[in-house]
This record gives structure tokens, C-alpha cells and sequence, in this order.
């Protein structure tokens, strides 16, 4: 096993590719966290108030989740990379583990989210579409930026992250699965799309109707699972495993209101498109000939920078700079404006020979790279033309220029201080064979982690056998929960039991709360509807908070009535409601979570009758209820 690993170590450590899907990889990463911290904040007050409104526990919540969100913002468009990514995994892991997030508010995708932060911190994130590889670049604005090679990276930075992220996970999911009678019988999928706290808001039921598709799309998920680790990297099956998995994934954001863990792990997919397939996108999108040509001062260190800005966020290779003093003598029309005159504007020339001056030339450039082309119409707009006009005369009037040979005077060399540059890099130049040896080490160290959380929870832990009464496993028991606790707070490695047979074993009611208004009209709280769906955006973390801790095949009395309450006090504020005139009215109806297939069962779970079970009435900061002392019994 160890030379094994230490030599495909070894050998990806070696082979350089694009960075193309890596620098991909980070910006969706960063609009994912993004997200999320949005979702935080909108509904900071449910989940991080003891009482919604009222009981006001963290104030301070809101500015660290803006903070965060910022670093997130940096992590996405490439800023300050090492920093950026070492910020929000220390983010992602204080919230989760020192809030209410993780114990009544688990997203199902925190640990993942934290596991993949890990990776990202020793990958060469700010190699391609990041702001940090502009600004290395214009450290040496003189240097023409067709002088710098494409960005490389080593193949270890997309193939570990996808072996443990991606295929340890699924091997660990699909062994608890192999307990669960629903997905032994081809159901797995079908099941959690026929129960209406799960669903989206899309109605699946032509294709959960068919018997054969819906068992098909269950034993490939598991099929799919048991094998991605072992079969994923062969350059045969690389992009079935691609389309498979991109496909099941997208079914998850589709139809059912988990979306961040579905679009999470699809995030991960980018790292196992092949790069012929990168090749064939930019062949397809990018220009083949420039459609504007830009003459600038290649002896103005503001002009040359301007350039090289441009040309960064010119995706599309729409747009060509060409010094003036060494190119304008070789087009007609700039040719016979003077290089006197040349110099002293930036000047552009389209494929119909048209030339433009100034102003004009930043408008034709944000028009031609397509995606800027709002901003060129903008700028177009008047009003607008003539402040930009002021505002560029000035700045190109009063610019300095640098008249030097072959050297030009330049910044120090912004260092590369990322972590994957120091040890990737630097180090793996020095002692290849060292590296790789400890890296094999820290894999396999990983590896006994995962299989901690897969043979103790994903088969000790479902045996029928108490081991608190044997001596020696007690001990062992208590020593691997203390390993998960490490390896799950900080690595992402824990159980993958999601949607499992103990999850829908006697799933059979669940509850909605409505409320009477000021005209006595029963009305429904926007949170679950009429058909018992969760609406959005009550979805995610949300969404686990209620159907999977307050609404449970066993329900709690104490968990329900302080997620009652926390419901009832955020949506009435929300909604304008003075609480102490509201009387809430707990609903409940039956539903079935068969092991077998059911024609038309989401359908059959929207038609059952809702029936009031109690009341829940606030007075000041107080609530009471009226729910039977054991609501499991109804």
C-alpha cells in the first residue's frame, strides 16, 4: 500500500497541467460560501437567537458574518489568495463549531464545505482567473504580457482533493447505505422525493412514477459510489464518472430543497473535467482572430499597466495591445496619424479599419470582450461620455513617460507566498523523493481517519451489539469518537448517513403552523404550506432544522417546542405580526414513507388532511403551548 501511493505521489507530483480548472474550482468555491453567508444573514436571527428578535444573544453576528463575507469575496475573484482561504476556513470552522449552526442548524454540507476549505488551502488557487496573478504581472508592467507562459500546476492538486473529498466520501455514504432497506431495494433516491418537507418546488412525479427509471437511478448511485474512487482517474471512464456524477448531483439541486449540498459537491466536478475538454471550450468561445486593435505608450508605465489590466479580464482574447512605437507604422490609418499624436491618446482600430481615440477606445474594448459590453453602453450614454472624457483628459495630460532601452526601471517582484508555491514548489525542487514520502504519509494518516468514521458508524455502530457493556470496546468506542471529533472538525471526515433507512423509519406525520389574523381568517406562516412543503427560502439548513431535528420519526417535545417557538417568533416578526394578539395553531397530517414503490406517493402525501393538534400563544417574551404531552401518540 505505501509504495503504492508513494508512487503515484511521486509521479502527479511531477506532471504539470493548466490551471485552468483549478482557478474555476475557486472562484465557484468562494460564490458557494458566498451564498451561504447571504443565507446566514438573512436568517441570523432564527439561528443564532436564543429567541428570534427577542433574545438577542450574538449582536455582533452580522459583522463578522460581513467580514466573512468579504473574505469570501476575496477567495472568489482571487485577492490575496493564501490569506483569503486561511481566513475562511478558520470562519467556516468557528461558526459551525461555536454557534448554533452545526447543533440546530446543520446545513449537511458544513463539514464538506470545511474539508474542501482544507485542500484549498495548499492549491494553487490564484493561478488562473485571480486578481493575485494581475498583480504579479504588474509589479513588471514592461513586460508584454504575451511574454508570460500559460500557469501550470501539479496533477496532485486536482486528483487528491477529488480522492478524498469526492471518493472516500461516496464509499462511506454508500456502505451506510447498504443498511437502509429503501436503497437495498432501488428506492433511495425516490424516497426522500416523495416526502414533502423534502422536495423542491418542481414537481418530479412524471418521472417518480416510473418504477424502472426510479430503481435504475437508485442501484447507479450506489454502483457509482462503491466505484468513483477506485475507477475515476482511468482516462477511459474519466468523463462517464464526469457526467454521472454531474448528472446525480444536479437531480439532488433539482428536486430536493438541500440545493447547497447539491451544488456544493458539484463544485468539486470541475477538478475532473479533462483538459481537452478546457482546450475545446476556449477553441469554441475564444476569438480566433482579435476584433480590436490597441495601440498604447509602451514607454508610459501608467499605459502599460492599463494594458495589462485589460488584457486580464479580456477572457475572450477579443482585443489585441500592440505597442505603438513598434507596430503603428505597419497599419495604415495610425500610420497617418503621427506618432507625435499617436502617443498621446490610446487609440484603437476595429476589423473595418475604423480608428477611435481615447474615450471612444475603453468603449470598443468593454464592447468587444461581450461580457463588459453593459458597461460599454453605459459609457456610451450621455452625460456619462462627457464626465469620462473630462476625467481621461486629465489623467492622460498629466501622465509621465519613461524613456529607456532594454531596462526599465520596476517594482520588486511580488513573492509568491502561497503554501502550494513553498512546498509543491520550492521544497518538491529540491527533494522530490522527500516530499512524496511524507505526503504518502499524510495520505495514508488520512486514510485511517476515514476508515475510523466508516467501520466504526458506517458498521460497528450498526451491529446489534452494546458495547458499553464489554470492556475492552468501551474504550475503543470513546478513542475513536475522540479521533472523529478531531478529524470532522477539521478535515470534513465524518459519517455520510444522509437520508438512510434510520432517517425514514417511521416517518409518518409531520406538522405545519398556521396562525388566526386580526379578522379571525386561519392563514399559513410562510415556512410549511398547505401541501407540507418547506418554502423557500426555508430550505437548506433551514429545512434540516425542522424536518430532521423538530419534526423526527420520534418527535422531542423539547426540541419541537423551541423550534415552535423560534419559528413563530422570526416569521412573526418578519411578517409585521404582534405576537401577544396571535394565536398559532399547530397542524398535523399523516403521511407514508414506504420501503416500496408507490405510484404517484409525493402526490398521495400533498392530498392527506391536516388536523389542529394544539395552540402556541406568546405573552411579552414568553410563550406557552397546548400540544398533548406526547405528540407521538396522536
Amino acid at each position: 500500500m505505501y509504495q503504492f501511493v508513494y508512487q503515484k505521489i511521486l509521479h502527479l507530483l511531477s506532471q504539470k497541467v493548466p490551471a485552468t480548472g483549478i482557478g474555476l474550482f475557486r472562484i465557484l468555491y468562494g460564490l458557494v460560501t458566498l451564498q451561504e453567508i447571504f443565507f446566514l444573514y438573512y436568517f441570523n436571527h432564527l439561528i443564532f437567537d436564543p429567541v428570534p428578535y427577542i433574545d438577542i444573544e450574538f449582536p455582533g453576528i452580522p459583522l463578522f458574518l460581513c467580514l466573512w463575507g468579504i473574505v469570501a469575496a476575496f477567495v472568489a475573484v482571487g485577492y490575496r489568495y493564501q490569506f483569503a482561504i486561511a481566513a475562511n476556513y478558520v470562519f467556516w470552522i468557528i461558526f459551525v463549531n461555536f454557534t448554533s449552526m452545526q447543533r440546530d442548524f446543520d446545513g449537511g454540507f458544513d463539514t464538506f464545505m470545511i474539508g474542501v476549505g482544507f485542500f484549498l488551502l495548499f492549491m494553487p488557487g490564484d493561478r488562473a482567473f485571480s486578481i493575485d496573478s494581475l498583480r504579479h504581472k504588474l509589479r513588471d508592467p514592461f513586460v508584454h504580457y504575451s511574454n508570460y507562459p500559460p500557469a501550470t500546476v501539479s496533477a496532485l492538486a486536482y486528483r487528491l482533493p477529488i480522492i478524498v473529498c469526492l471518493g472516500w466520501l461516496y464509499l462511506d455514504s454508500d456502505v451506510h447505505k447498504l443498511f437502509a432497506e429503501h436503497w437495498r431495494n432501488g428506492l433511495g433516491s425516490w424516497l426522500p422525493a416523495t416526502q414533502p418537507y423534502y422536495v423542491s418546488a418542481l414537481d418530479m412525479s412524471p418521472l417518480l412514477n416510473i418504477e424502472l427509471l426510479q430503481k435504475t437511478i437508485g442501484y447507479t448511485i450506489m454502483v457509482f459510489q462503491l466505484t468513483f474512487v477506485f475507477f475515476f482517474a482511468h482516462r477511459r471512464l474519466r468523463v462517464v464518472y464526469l457526467l454521472i456524477g454531474m448528472a446525480l448531483h444536479l437531480g439532488i439541486v433539482l428536486t430536493l430543497n438541500i440545493y447547497p449540498f447539491g451544488i456544493g459537491m458539484l463544485v468539486c466536478y470541475v477538478l475532473l473535467v479533462p483538459f481537452r475538454c478546457w482546450r475545446s471550450i476556449a477553441k469554441r468561445f475564444v476569438a480566433k482572430q482579435p476584433v480590436l486593435t490597441v495601440f498604447y505608450d509602451q514607454q508610459c508605465p501608467l499605459c502599460n499597466r492599463t494594458v495589462l489590466t485589460l488584457n486580464h479580464f479580456d477572457i475572450f482574447g477579443c482585443v489585441d495591445f500592440k505597442p505603438a512605437q513598434e507596430y503603428a507604422d505597419k497599419y495604415p490609418a495610425p500610420s497617418a496619424i503621427g506618432m507625435d499624436i499617436l502617443l498621446t491618446d490610446l487609440y484603437a482600430l476595429d476589423a473595418n479599419n475604423k480608428i477611435y481615440s481615447g474615450v471612444a477606445t475603453y468603449r470598443q474594448i468593454l464592447l468587444k470582450m461581450r461580457y463588459m459590453a453593459i458597461f460599454g453602453v453605459f459609457l456610451g450614454l450621455p452625460g456619462v461620455r462627457q464626465w469620462a472624457e473630462q476625467k481621461y483628459r486629465s489623467i492622460a495630460d498629466s501622465r509621465q513617460r519613461i524613456n529607456c532601452g532594454a531596462e526599465c526601471p520596476v517594482g520588486l517582484p511580488l513573492q509568491d507566498k502561497t503554501l502550494y508555491h513553498q512546498i509543491f514548489e520550492q521544497y518538491a525542487q529540491k527533494k522530490p523523493k522527500a516530499l512524496s514520502r511524507k505526503l504518502t504519509k499524510i495520505v495514508l494518516a488520512l486514510l485511517v481517519l476515514q476508515l475510523n468514521s466508516t467501520i466504526h458508524y458506517g458498521l460497528v455502530y450498526r451491529l446489534p451489539i452494546d458495547y458499553d457493556k464489554l470492556a475492552i470496546s468501551k474504550p475503543i468506542s470513546q478513542a475513536s469518537n475522540a479521533l472523529l471529533m478531531v478529524s470532522s472538525t477539521f478535515l470534513g471526515i465524518t459519517p455520510h448517513a444522509l437520508y438512510c433507512h434510520d432517517h425514514f423509519a417511521g416517518y409518518d406525520r409531520i406538522l405545519a403552523i398556521t396562525y388566526i389574523d386580526q379578522h379571525g381568517i386561519e392563514r399559513w406562516l410562510p415556512f410549511v404550506n398547505e401541501q407540507g412543503r418547506l418554502l423557500a427560502p426555508n430550505w437548506g439548513r433551514v429545512h434540516s432544522m425542522w424536518a430532521n431535528i423538530a419534526v423526527t420519526p420520534t418527535i422531542n417535545n423539547v426540541r419541537l417546542r423551541k423550534f415552535i417557538m423560534k419559528v413563530t417568533a422570526f416569521w412573526g416578526y418578519q411578517m409585521g405580526l404582534n405576537l401577544e394578539n396571535v394565536v398559532f395553531k399547530i397542524k398535523m397530517k399523516k403521511i407514508a414513507a414506504p420501503t416500496q414503490w408507490v405510484p404517484d406517493q409525493l402526490h398521495k402525501n400533498f392530498a392527506t388532511e391536516w388536523v389542529t393538534v394544539g395552540n402556541a400563544h406568546w405573552s411579552g417574551k414568553e410563550i406557552s403551548y397546548d400540544l398533548p404531552e406526547d405528540i407521538n401518540s396522536l
